[in-house]
């Protein structure tokens, strides 16, 4: 049975912190409007699913759709001009088991998701933000929620374009996480994405990580049911 200790020292500052008083206060945790249901928000069925988070224009969406028709695909997009790019490409090439989602990924994730849901997560070259590391996807504690909507023996797969990236996140799941993976150089004739196609014409190396979920892990999350459209005081997001 594997639960991970939370690492207090590995935690970046917010932007702009400013420390308070040692004094008896109450908090309210996710009083923003960042886990509000997205706009037209739309529950799901609890049946296996894949999700792939910034699919972009879509285009690895569409393959892996085409190679695995019976897979049930949503793929998650928060830039508009993409989305649409994506809605167009699947007009033009139908798949009855793709489902695009204009949503960020997070409160999608938060609000559409039950535990132990995906088969596998695909996060192809997600922003490195280099100038706020804490928002890397395995340096953010929000990747321990990610886990427990992933099945038992389900991955996530993990590709980047910059090694200093992989090996950060490499070192997280050996340190934090306690998650087994593999590690894989992409090949050169892999065309996946539109970043990766114009990441291995200039040369780059491009790695991914195959991380697996073993049968017993656990998370704090297990047991945490989806808001299907709740906000945070449980009413309907708009009403």
């Amino acid at each position: 049975m594997l639960i991970r200790q939370f690492q207090a020292q590995r935690m970046q500052p917010p932007r702009d912190f400013q420390p308070i008083p040692d004094t008896t206060i109450c908090v309210e945790i996710g009083a923003g409007k960042g886990m509000q249901a997205p706009r037209d928000f739309i529950a799901i069925a609890n049946s296996p699913i894949c999700v792939e988070i910034g699919a972009g224009k879509g285009k690895h969406a569409l393959l892996f759709t085409a190679e695995h028709p019976q897979a049930t695909l949503y793929a998650i997009e928060r830039t508009r001009e993409k989305f649409v790019a994506m809605q167009k490409q699947h007009q033009l090439e139908p798949r009855e088991h793709l489902n695009p989602v204009h949503a960020d990924a997070l409160p999608w994730v938060v609000h559409a998701l039950f535990p132990t849901h995906v088969e596998q997560f695909f996060i192809l070259y997600p922003n490195p933000e280099p100038h706020n590391p804490a928002q890397r996807w395995l340096n953010m504690p929000f990747f321990e929620f990610l886990l427990s909507r992933l099945k038992p023996n389900g991955m996530i797969t993990l590709a980047s374009n910059i090694p200093a990236y992989i090996d950060e996140a490499e070192q997280q799941l050996i340190d934090v996480w306690k998650l087994p993976y593999q590690k894989q150089k992409i090949a050169t004739d892999s065309a996946r994405t539109h970043f990766e196609i114009k990441y291995l014409e200039r040369g780059e190396l491009c790695q991914q990580l195959l991380i697996t979920k073993p049968q017993d892990y656990q998370t704090r999350f297990d047991d945490f049911a989806p808001l299907q459209g709740r906000n945070i005081q449980g009413q309907p997001d708009g009403k």
